[in-house]
């Protein structure tokens, strides 16, 4: 099936943006996209929730999210604190398989980092992409302290037999420090796998169209399902690196 799982080293590394570069890159090259957020916390009932936030920057994607709850916690607490029904990885799952019907990739959106529990059962994203036999893309920050991080994610990954995509930046910082510059190189050993690309900080703040065109640049994704790591690379001097 043509899903992607997308999960973060932790909280606020920039998995909503890489998922609407992802679909943005998607959709320029003429595929049909749609993201999946499995449980959105701490937004309000009128407010743009992750799945609608990608949509806004990368264009025509179906939006879906399974449950939302008011606070901003870990979805199987924030569930029960609201005395609302958690969400199960069975229900991840075929909410992904059944978009998978009507669209050429879709893209599913943890909340925090792969192992954030969904529901008492102690249910994970990572069982929903065992689930799906989904490859999970990770979304590592740039600077000091994420090698370990990234290496103990992709470590998870690989114990639990999943596919490992690869790993992005999701903010590059516009004066990237000592650390950061070093993680470049040193990103790819941790989680052996390869850097896939990074997105410049700021670029959820982009006008729509702007981020549109400058997506693909940022990613070199292959999208025709397999997602293959090989396929992959970092351009040797990519806009979010200058």
């Amino acid at each position: 099936m043509p899903i992607l799982v997308i999960t973060g080293t932790g909280t606020e590394v920039g998995k909503t943006v890489t998922t609407a570069a992802v679909a943005a890159s998607a959709v320029a090259a003429g595929r049909t996209v749609a993201v999946l957020k499995a449980a959105q916390t701490g937004v309000r009932p009128d407010e743009r929730g992750d799945a609608q936030e990608v949509a806004r920057l990368a264009g025509p994607v179906t939006a879906t999210e399974l449950a939302r709850y008011p606070e901003p916690l870990a979805p199987g607490t924030a569930a029960r604190r609201a005395g609302r029904a958690p969400v199960h990885p069975h229900d991840v799952a075929e909410a992904a398989a059944k978009l998978a019907t009507e669209h050429e990739l879709v893209l599913v959106e943890g909340a925090g980092g792969l192992l954030v529990r969904f529901d008492p059962a102690g249910g994970t994203l990572a069982d929903a992409a065992r689930l799906l036999a989904a490859p999970v893309l990770v979304v590592a920050a740039a600077g000091l302290g994420t090698l370990n991080a990234t290496e103990l994610t992709t470590r998870e990954v690989r114990r639990r037999d999943l596919g490992l995509a690869g790993v992005v930046i999701g903010s590059w910082p516009s004066e990237p420090d000592l650390a950061s510059r070093c993680n470049l190189a040193d990103l790819p050993e941790a989680a052996d796998a390869p850097l896939l690309g990074a997105l410049p900080a700021g670029a959820g703040a982009l006008a729509p169209e702007v981020f549109r065109r400058a997506a693909p640049g940022w990613l070199a994704p292959r999208l025709d399902g397999t997602w293959d790591a090989e396929a992959f690379r970092v351009r040797e001097t990519p806009q979010a690196f200058r």
